[in-house]
């Protein structure tokens, strides 16, 4: 028998470690893939990583026959294969926003990290998990204060239903004086005879959507406003 090795432990560890610090960045975030997802995959990327390539070494040949491996043959089979998870988290809303896709792309950066972490490169793995870090919680914020106007604002989603026709004109005027931009437009008739009033609206990221609905009911016309985040 050969002398136990306790180097896949030592990897299984450094792997659990990184992927229970990008489990909590989406714990705290209250996202679908919290911490227990991302131990599980990281984990087991990195284990099948160490299969991978402990089992390519191990096949010998004989005689008539040389059998060569892929050392990370399965491993490449979980980048492709983690993608079913990534599709699950990825939802679209009924206003036609998609959301979901950075904790996809965290699925599949945790999956990478595992495989980094099986075949022993724990610097650089590492660094990868600092980097996702950085990337998704820090350079936003810098972008956000540093980069072009159209990042320091928000969109959200306004319905509004109106009594009167001739009042939806000067109630659209009304909302853009209140520093409101309107960047899409949809009116229908409701079976009440009143109307509907659907905008997409874009204000400043610092401005609470409270007192955006505020400032929106009390515009003369309006008889119940709704406002959602996109």
């Amino acid at each position: 028998m050969e002398p136990f090795d306790p180097t896949f432990l030592i990897k299984l560890g450094v792997s659990a470690i990184l992927g229970l610090i990008i489990g909590l960045e989406r714990e705290l975030k209250r996202k679908p893939v919290g911490l227990k997802t991302s131990l599980v995959i990281c984990i087991v990327s990195c284990l099948l990583t160490i299969v991978s390539i402990e089992s390519a070494y191990l096949s010998e040949g004989s005689d008539k026959v040389n059998i060569t491996m892929d050392p990370l043959r399965l491993a490449a089979q979980i980048v492709s294969g983690i993608g079913f998870l990534g599709a699950g988290v990825i939802l679209r809303r009924g206003n036609d926003s998609i959301s979901g896709l950075t904790t996809a792309a965290m699925i599949w950066g945790a999956a990478g990290i595992g495989i980094a972490v099986g075949a022993g490169f724990y610097i650089e793995a590492t660094a990868g998990v600092i980097l996702l870090i950085v990337s998704v919680e820090v350079v936003p914020v810098i972008i956000t204060y540093l980069g072009p106007k159209r990042l320091r604002e928000k969109e959200l989603s306004l319905r509004a239903t109106i009594s009167e026709k001739q009042e939806i004109k000067s109630i659209i005027e009304s909302i853009k004086s209140e520093e409101i931009a309107i960047e899409n437009i949809r009116i229908k008739d409701l079976k009440n005879k009143q109307h509907l009033l659907e905008l997409k609206i874009i204000v400043d990221f610092r401005r609470k959507t409270v007192d955006i609905y505020y400032t929106i009911s009390k515009i003369k016309g309006i008889k119940d406003v709704e406002i959602e985040s996109l």
